[in-house]
C-alpha cells in the first residue's frame, strides 16, 4: 500500500514538472539568454577595450589628457564607458520584462491557469512592448555600425605591424588626427621603423584590445539578433492576444444568449403552468 501511495506520488510529481517545464515560453527565453549574452559580451569587452585604447593613446602616441574641463578624446572614452554602464543596467530590466510579458502572453500560461481576461491595458502593454523593441532594435544596428569603426581601426594597425617587413624603408606613419583622435594641430604620428612603432606592435595592449572590440562588435550583433528574435516573439503573442480577445467576445456573446434562451424558456414553463392551474 505505501508502495502505491509512493508510486502515485512520484508520478504527480512527475506530472507537475512536465506541466511547469510546458509553461515555460521558450522562444523568449532563448532570446533573452541571447539579449543578456550579447549585451554582457558588448559591454564587457567594450570597457576593456576602451581602457586599452587610453594606455595605446597614453604610452605610444603620447596624447596626454587635457588639463582643463576639455572634450578632449579621454573625455569621451570616459562618457562612452557611463553609457556602457547604462545600457548594461537597462537591458537587464529589459531582459527581465520581455521575459515576463512572454510568460503572460502565452498559450500554456492559459492551460495551466485556466482561461484569462484580455483587457485593453493587456493590448495595449503588448503593442508598446512590440515598438518599443523595434526602437530598440534601430538603436542597436547603429551600435554595432559605431563598434565597427574601431575594429576597422585596430585592423588597419595591426595589419600594418603584421607586415613591418614589407614597410623597410617607407615612410609610414600612424596619425590619430587622421581619426579626429587628437586636434589637428597636435602632430603625435608613430611611423614604421621607429623604436615606438615596433614596442607598440610586439605589446599586448594592441593585439588585446583589437581582438577585445571584434567581441564587442560580436556582442552587439548578437544583441540585433535577441532583438529580431523578440519582434517575431512578441508579434506571435499580439496575433494570440487578438485571436483570444476575439474568441472572449465570442464566448460572452454566446453565453448571453445562452442565458437569454434560458430565461425565455423558463418564462414559458411557468405560464404553461399557471395555465394549467
Amino acid at each position: 500500500m505505501e508502495d502505491m501511495d509512493e508510486g502515485q506520488t512520484q508520478k504527480g510529481c512527475l506530472e507537475c514538472c512536465i506541466k511547469c517545464l510546458g509553461g515555460i515560453p521558450y522562444p523568449s527565453l532563448i532570446a533573452t539568454i541571447l539579449l543578456y549574452a550579447g549585451v554582457a559580451l558588448f559591454c564587457g569587452c567594450g570597457h576593456e577595450a576602451l581602457s586599452g585604447t587610453v594606455t595605446i593613446l597614453q604610452n605610444y602616441f603620447e596624447v596626454m589628457r587635457s588639463p582643463v574641463d576639455a572634450l578632449d578624446v579621454f573625455t569621451m572614452i570616459d562618457i562612452i564607458k557611463y553609457v556602457i554602464y547604462g545600457i548594461a543596467s537597462a537591458f537587464f530590466v529589459y531582459g527581465i520584462l520581455l521575459m515576463v510579458e512572454g510568460f503572460f502572453t502565452s498559450g500554456a500560461i492559459k492551460d495551466l491557469y485556466g482561461d484569462f481576461k484580455i483587457t485593453t491595458c493587456g493590448r495595449c502593454v503588448s503593442a508598446w512592448f512590440i515598438m518599443l523593441t523595434y526602437i530598440f532594435m534601430l538603436a542597436w544596428l547603429g551600435v554595432t555600425a559605431f563598434t565597427s569603426l574601431p575594429v576597422f581601426i585596430y585592423f588597419n594597425i595591426w595589419n600594418i605591424c603584421q607586415n613591418t617587413t614589407g614597410l623597410e624603408g617607407a615612410t609610414l606613419c600612424l596619425d590619430p588626427r587622421q581619426y579626429g583622435i587628437v586636434p589637428i594641430a597636435e602632430a603625435k604620428t608613430v611611423c614604421a621603423g621607429s623604436e615606438k612603432f615596433y614596442k607598440m606592435c610586439e605589446s599586448n595592449e594592441l593585439d588585446m584590445t583589437f581582438h577585445l572590440f571584434i567581441c564587442a562588435l560580436a556582442g552587439a550583433g548578437a544583441a540585433v539578433i535577441a532583438m529580431i528574435h523578440y519582434l517575431m516573439v512578441l508579434s506571435a503573442n499580439w496575433a494570440y492576444v487578438k485571436d483570444a480577445c476575439r474568441m472572449q467576445k465570442y464566448e460572452d456573446i454566446k453565453s448571453k444568449e445562452e442565458q437569454e434562451l434560458h430565461d425565455i424558456h423558463s418564462t414559458r414553463s411557468k405560464e404553461r403552468l399557471n395555465a394549467y392551474t
